[in-house]
């Protein structure tokens, strides 16, 4: 089985309030014949819509080839928040890999943050760009763990993040589950598949010729890879791997590394009046949980929910019913809200839940496993890895530097190895440890 079948029907977007209030792009033809180009980019999302774009703006010529549609995987599915910085905290990658290289991955997520806002800007996206990532805290712990953090980004990276006590955190969301958090105002929340398909449309203006529905079956390495799908062959000078959790096999030594897990997300009926009762301004919240519960208000005044994981082929046939659960111990009082969407969506982990850049070959580049980070870090390292191809490689070489190791235990052990941890992480939060 493939996850770019386990789910979805081909060449149709799911039925996600995202798809409800975005009008799709007409579709792109299949590649049916042989072509040539200086890059072949496979993936169509964040990743490798950013790619494709700034290597076009480069003056290559570009071809971007997705089995699906644009914006179709992660990139139109997920929560829509642009988050500071790297996917985990910086005193972990202070340990990690040192202070200096911390400082640089720091910068470079700043970088991300703001290719991103600069992108919408140049492109005139309507994708409802707005500031504001809250990170709430279920326990007394967790919230002095934020603060910490908060001083540490204050004193060591002249950040500012807004430390908030209880009763702060209430004028924001009133859930009684959450004892405090912080408030960054530099981050950011807006519609994916809006900026997916903004991003598509910038590509396709600067020359890129994109084709969907073009599955790719091999990818032959050499002077000149060729891209072999199922109806032609590319030959380039340079590919780009950006297929994140719909890799397959393509590449042996990226699967390895970077796994494929499902997220789930729910919209609510309009909340109307009772929207105050979530969120009381227009920012959006993640909490302090190992299997992050993450929300925010859509410009029509629904709650957007995003809960719960799966690390099977399969999606479960009742969504709504998996993501009411962690909405209702959040919400108690919406326990029984009309939900009127549910989708899923695969996205991509690696084991220190951050990306995977790296050189396959000289001229074969690839990067994925954003770990839930992937709004500005994916669009960031398409950038990069343009940068790479045309000779400016000091950031995708930072970002290659980062220690990914594989998962243990190979393809087949990795998943029942994955889920096992993570059912004891949901008993800690359940239990409050």
């Amino acid at each position: 089985m493939n996850l770019l079948d386990a789910n979805d029907i081909a060449g149709t977007y799911p039925a996600s309030w995202y798809a409800a209030t975005t009008q799709a792009l007409p579709p792109f033809a299949a590649l049916d014949r042989d072509a040539r180009a200086d890059v072949c980019v496979i993936g169509a999302g964040f990743t490798g819509l950013s790619a494709a774009l700034h290597l076009a703006q480069a003056g290559r010529d570009v071809i971007l080839i997705d089995a699906q549609r644009v914006g179709f995987g992660a990139s139109g599915r997920n929560g829509g928040q642009l988050g500071s910085g790297q996917r985990v905290e910086q005193p972990y990658l202070e340990k990690m890999v040192g202070r200096d290289d911390a400082h640089k991955l720091w910068a470079l997520g700043e970088d991300a943050k703001n290719l991103v806002k600069g992108l919408i800007v140049q492109h005139n996206i309507d994708c409802y760009l707005r500031p504001g990532v809250a990170w709430s805290a279920s326990t007394k712990s967790d919230v002095d763990e934020l603060h910490e953090y908060a001083d540490h980004m204050h004193q060591h990276y002249d950040y500012a993040i807004e430390k908030m006590d209880g009763a702060a955190f209430e004028t924001i969301c009133p859930s009684p589950d959450y004892k405090g958090g912080l408030l960054d105002m530099g981050a950011a929340h807006l519609h994916p598949l809006r900026l997916a398909l903004g991003l598509a449309q910038a590509a396709t203006a600067a020359g890129v010729r994109i084709f969907e529905k073009t599955r790719v079956l091999r990818i032959e390495h050499g002077t000149r890879p060729i891209v072999h799908t199922q109806n032609g062959k590319i030959t380039a000078d340079h590919v780009v791997i950006a297929a994140n959790g719909y890799l397959g096999a393509l590449d042996k030594r990226v699967a390895a590394r970077v796994m494929p897990i499902n997220n789930f997300i729910a919209a609510t009926e309009p909340l109307g009046d009772d929207a105050a009762r979530v969120l009381a301004r227009d920012v959006a919240v993640a909490d302090s949980r190992f299997v992050v519960n993450y929300f925010r208000l859509s410009h029509d005044g629904r709650l957007l929910f995003g809960g719960g994981e799966s690390y099977g082929y399969r999606f479960p046939t009742d969504i709504a019913a998996k993501v009411r659960k962690p909405m209702s111990q959040i919400f108690p009082h919406l326990k029984d809200v009309k939900i009127d969407y549910a989708w899923g969506g695969t996205l991509a982990i690696t084991m220190k839940r951050l990306p995977y850049l790296s050189r396959l070959a000289p001229n074969v580049l690839s990067a994925s496993g954003y770990s839930g980070h992937g709004v500005g870090t994916a669009t960031h390292a398409g950038q990069l890895m343009a940068h790479a191809i045309t000779g400016q490689s000091d950031g995708f070489d930072t970002m290659a530097r980062i220690p990914n190791t594989p998962f243990p235990g190979g393809a087949s052990m990795r998943t029942p190895l994955l889920s096992l941890a993570m059912t004891w992480y949901a008993m800690r939060d359940r239990l409050g440890l």
